[in-house]
């Protein structure tokens, strides 16, 4: 199957794994078309210097093809999803001139909030199931730097999907099979999104609550049992959708999330810290309404949202008095 792939943005998200899939086809590996839509100046830059890609499994930078919102026309397969939750209104405008009414979405974005959004919009035997782990960021030069290993895509068909998606989602994996990127194709991939979900959610929730690493937060006296205690919230939520970690997932979370001088922070600690929008509502509130939903109390996952909260309001009202 040719298939033809409509990438949103060309940053750190898209600009690899979109940029993977053009690799591929660029070396005559796969049949896959691909095109970015971008905005006017990353479209300048792309055309006068490629799509540049530094990574561990190997920097390239390759020739692609680009297209303005104004240049949309509905003649793609699949749209590639790896907006910022913030940005899904004004995504969803953008890409609906590429939409045929059969051409499926492929949502990468973390949490699960997106996903009722996006079925309200486009019908849901048409959105996909996915989510990915990378590291990564886009240069004032327009670098796409990969800053880790981990580079992982994983996607699925959702119960609602319909059978032209798993022909979809088939011709994706086989593109991906020629490239370094880890795939899974995975027939649970709800069950893989809510696992990510629970890392991601107490990773931010804790980490941008105490403003440091996993390791600062468990060097402290109570940092531990905080940590555990916002995991389990966390978990609850999980079970009561029906998407309980399983043993080796909660296992590899919890380590994850215990280990003594490591580094590892959520990206929306970075966001924070620079003063830049972040995914608060989209992972931590929404997990915790969906912890309360399950019963719980959710009490560490409350405060956690009250200092994001916190922290927005500051910020709007330092801007009205300026």
């Amino acid at each position: 199957m040719l298939l033809k792939i409509l990438v949103l943005g060309a940053g750190a998200t898209g600009g690899y794994f979109g940029g993977r899939l053009a690799q591929a086809a660029h070396l005559g590996k796969s049949d896959i078309d691909v095109s970015f839509l971008v905005r006017p100046r990353r479209a300048e830059t792309l055309k006068a210097r490629g799509l540049n890609v530094e990574s561990p499994q190997g920097s390239f930078d390759i020739p692609v093809r680009t297209v303005l919102h104004t240049e949309l026309k509905p003649e793609y397969d699949l749209v590639l999803l790896s907006c910022k939750a913030y940005d899904l209104e004004s995504s969803i405008l953008a890409i609906y001139p590429g939409m045929r009414p059969d051409t499926c979405v492929l949502p990468v974005l973390n949490g699960l909030a997106h996903f009722d959004r996006l079925d309200r919009e486009f019908g849901a035997l048409r959105v996909l199931g996915g989510c990915c782990h990378i590291a990564g960021n886009l240069t004032p030069e327009g670098l796409v730097r990969q800053m880790t290993e981990l580079q992982r895509i994983t996607f699925g068909l959702r119960p609602q999907n319909s059978a032209a998606g798993q022909a979809i989602l088939n011709a994706l994996a086989d593109a991906f099979r020629q490239t370094p990127v880890d795939l899974r194709h995975s027939d649970q991939v709800l069950q893989e999104i809510w696992e990510k979900f629970v890392l991601l959610a107490t990773l931010a929730g804790m980490t941008c609550l105490m403003r440091g690493a996993v390791g600062d937060i468990v060097a402290t006296d109570e940092g531990t049992t905080l940590m555990q205690g916002m995991l389990a919230e966390c978990e609850r939520a999980a079970t009561h959708a029906g998407h309980a970690s399983r043993p080796q997932v909660h296992a590899a979370t919890a380590k994850l999330l215990s280990t003594r001088d490591s580094t590892f922070t959520a990206s929306m600690l970075r966001d924070l810290e620079s003063g830049g929008r972040t995914e608060g509502a989209h992972i931590v509130g929404d997990m915790l309404a969906r912890a309360r939903a399950a019963g719980s109390s959710a009490r560490l996952l409350a405060i956690a949202w009250a200092h994001l909260q916190a922290r927005e309001a500051r910020l709007a009202r330092e801007r009205s008095a300026t």
